[in-house]
């Protein structure tokens, strides 16, 4: 018999904040899978800014979520059917059909995940996607050199919160954070391996960098923008680099932004600026899981997490999300 199932659709394309309407819980049936195919219960779905960006219909390096379609992201979960030889009921996998609760995949459309080395959802996060982001960024685009300072805006985030360990690991001698209020600052200094932090809730971010770095910073990772690279471009020494990930404060602007106004910075200094997609650099998965399950073995690296219940309840998880919510990766369990 056809499995039951719940999903959540994309039914308007948000202006500026999305809102709880934009989006409707749908109970499907999931037929029975056919030749060479897997029926996976998701026990864990990924929550993930960019996919504010998908709801909206313009040309991007992803194309856009459909209206009333089901929406797509990564997730976890248990096979409970197989026609696939090698693949049997009870293997656990990773793939791209998650914000459901069944979904039905095909032969090379989900690679299996071995929950010896960490629970499976910390391959949605530090052993997935999340954590290579952060890897990719410190190795290959903004590339950290011995002794140097780094600066990371965003860092109680998921990607963030990977951020300090491995800077340190590829040689960074002080590594400073941002995010917002003291609960969050104080817990990336204490817990997450940054050396100081920065309140950007408290205002003047420049300022508070400069005290944290008063001989200026080497590397800056920007998950924010905004007025956190405009105070990057300010601290940054000659020939700093920055990895350009993520525009948050920008996600749902609803008319264009400016760009910080002392860009000409990066000219008298000779900065890089270069942004990137993960997607671009799976290549290093390899380089940076061996690192990373090491590192998860002896305890340098976390794997954050805030977890929501339900299906029904992933909506809300994605607008906490914006709101900044979440400590380390938003997930939620099904």
């Amino acid at each position: 018999m056809p499995v039951k199932s719940r999903e959540v659709h994309l039914v308007a394309r948000p202006r500026g904040e999305p809102g709880p309407s934009d989006f409707a819980l749908v109970e499907t049936e999931v037929p029975d899978p056919g030749q060479d195919q897997i029926l996976v219960r998701n026990d864990w779905i990924s929550v993930d800014p960019y996919m504010r960006g998908r709801m909206n219909d313009v040309e991007s390096y992803v194309p856009p979520f459909g209206l009333n379609e089901v929406m797509t992201g990564g997730a976890v979960g248990t096979v409970v059917e197989s026609n696939l030889v090698g693949v049997p009921a009870g293997t656990t996998v990773r793939h791209f059909l998650g914000w459901r609760e069944h979904a039905l995949l095909g032969k090379g459309s989900f690679e299996v995940v071995d929950t010896s080395l960490a629970p499976l959802q910390a391959y949605l996060g530090v052993l997935g996607l999340t954590g290579l982001t952060a890897y990719a960024g410190l190795k290959r685009i903004a590339p950290v050199g011995e002794g140097e300072v780094v600066f990371v805006s965003g860092a109680a985030g998921a990607v963030g919160s990977t951020a300090a360990e491995l800077a340190k690991c590829l040689g960074a001698s002080k590594v400073i954070g941002s995010a917002g209020g003291p609960g969050k600052t104080r817990r990336i200094v204490e817990e997450f391996g940054y050396d100081a932090a920065v309140d950007y809730k408290a205002g003047d971010i420049e300022g508070q960098l400069r005290a944290a770095a008063p001989d200026g910073i080497d590397v800056y990772f920007d998950n924010v923008g905004g007025e956190h690279l405009r105070a990057a471009l300010a601290a940054l020494r000659t020939n700093g680099r920055v990895a350009m990930c993520g525009a948050i404060s920008q996600y749902n602007a609803t008319e264009p932004v400016p760009g910080p106004d002392n860009l000409f910075l990066a000219v008298g200094k000779r900065l890089t600026l270069r942004g990137f997609i993960v997607g671009d650099h799976v290549d290093l998965a390899p380089e940076y899981g061996r690192m990373a399950a090491a590192l998860l073995r002896e305890g340098r690296l976390r794997s954050e997490e805030t977890v929501v219940d339900g299906i029904e309840n992933a909506v809300d998880a994605f607008l906490g999300l914006l709101r900044g919510a979440n400590t380390g990766k938003m997930l939620v369990r099904l």
